[in-house]
This record gives C-alpha cells, structure tokens and sequence, in this order.
C-alpha cells in the first residue's frame, strides 16, 4: 500500500478527467508530472504509455456508446502510425540501449509541449481558412478527399513516432491535425472520439514496447489508474458541455509551464 500514493491518484484522476473532456492531456501533461515528482524520464515514458492506453480505453468505451469516433479516419490514422511506432521502438532497441538520454528526452518532450501548446491556441485561427478553401473546392471533392487521406496517414506516422518517443502527441497533436485536416466533415465532438479511439491501439504498442524495452513502473501505474478510471468517465460525460475556449487556453497555459521546466 506504500507505493499507492495519494499524490499520484490524483494526479492520474486529474489527467484522465482532461483526455476525458478534451481528447488531450495524457502524455502531455502526465509524463511532465511524472518527471517532476522524482521519476526517470524513461520510466515517466514508459509508464505514461499504458495509462494512457488504459485511460483512453475507458474514455474510448464511452465515446463508442455515445457515437461519437469516425471510424474511417481513426484506420487512416492507425495506418501510419501504428507501423511508426514499431521502427521507432526497434531503433530505440538496437541504437539507444532501449531509451534516449535523460537531457534528450527532456528537451524533445519540452518542444512536443510547446508544439502542442502552439497548435492548440491557433488551431481556429488556421481551420477558418481551410474551412473557406475546402468549401470553395466543392467541384474537386475527389482530389480534395485523396489529399485528406495522405494528410492523415502521414500526420498518424509523425504522431506515432513521437509517441512512442516521448508519450506526448496521441491525443493533442491528433486533435489539432484533425480540425485542420476535416475542418467541414468532423465537430469538436467527433474529433474527440475519433482521437480517444486511435490512441488506443498506438498507445499499447507503444507500451508494449516500452514493458520490453524496461521503462515501465508496475506500481506506480497502478496508483495513477485508481484515479484516472473515474475521472475519464466523467470527463467522457460531460465533453461537449464545457467552453471548449477556456479549456483550451487552461490547458495550452499548462503545457507551456511543463515546456518550461522540461528545457530549463
């Protein structure tokens, strides 16, 4: 029971609450937590990935019942960054001893954060043109739509690496790329469903690798899941319900800080 720490539910109830509400949060903010509150930054990775595949699991069963996941794009996505992310472990496995340096790994999570934070304060300032354009290119829907899935596939590949690297990207990165990608075909709600359900195959992989590789830490995720299952229910429950706006700068406020010390 010592290793179940009150500190560290809250923390997994905190961040399964936001991937729960927004689609985003898992490895952006938890991997951070994790590093801050003492651990490894390859055992804060590693850890990370499967309570983010647990977490969103849960998340994902409920999105599943209120119909809200596009199946089509989670497969376009799934397409690239599913065999991403196993190059990515394979190389980590045969060139880096299993994981990056600490000082790496640090400063490549801290631009992840300061990418996703970026994205997320402009993503209506960039979707609103895209909107205008994908509308004016009606007549040429074809060409519009073979764009759309290489799009896709190829963002799911970057975001599958990156993962895989650093857990950070499987729920914020996606999210944005979505409403630029499908401005007109998917709502706030389905870009949540739809970026819950993909990251739930490309998380396991990805931990699953990780268990392999050694960068995982049975009982600490054990303590975050006592948290998180009941917050991501909630969260999943009330998504749509909340000014997306305050969530979003809340949110973006965060990953910066995180940013910030994961660079210093």
């Amino acid at each position: 029971m010592d290793h179940l720490k009150l500190a560290y539910s809250l923390a997994g109830a905190f961040v399964g609450f936001m991937v729960g509400l927004t689609g985003v949060g898992g490895g952006s903010l938890m991997a951070p937590i994790l590093i801050l509150l003492g651990f490894s930054p390859a055992v804060a990775v590693g850890t990370d990935l499967w309570f983010a595949c647990l977490t969103k699991a849960v998340g994902g069963v409920v999105h599943h019942h209120l119909g809200s996941p596009d199946w089509k794009t989670v497969g376009r996505l799934a397409a690239g960054s599913l065999p991403a992310a196993v190059v990515t472990l394979w190389w980590l496995a045969n060139y880096h001893h299993g994981h990056l340096e600490s000082k790496v790994l640090m400063d490549l999570l801290g631009v992840a954060l300061l990418i996703t934070a970026a994205l997320m304060l402009f993503r209506n300032r960039i979707a609103r043109p895209l909107r205008v354009a994908h509308v004016a290119l009606e007549q040429t829907l074809r060409r519009v739509r073979f764009s759309q899935i290489v799009m896709t596939v190829l963002g799911g590949a970057f975001v599958g690496a990156l993962v895989t690297l650093t857990s950070v990207g499987a729920g914020a990165l996606i999210a944005v790329m979505l409403a630029l990608i499908y401005p007109l075909r998917l709502d706030a709600k389905s870009i949540v469903g739809t970026d819950i359900i993909h990251a739930i195959p490309l998380t396991l992989v990805a931990a699953l690798g990780h268990s392999w590789l050694g960068n995982v830490d049975g009982w600490l995720l054990g303590s975050l899941l006592i948290g998180s299952i009941p917050g991501i229910v909630l969260g999943s429950l009330i998504a749509g319900k909340v000014n997306d706006n305050i969530v979003r700068y809340a949110l973006a406020a965060m990953l910066v800080v995180s940013a910030v010390k994961m660079l210093a």
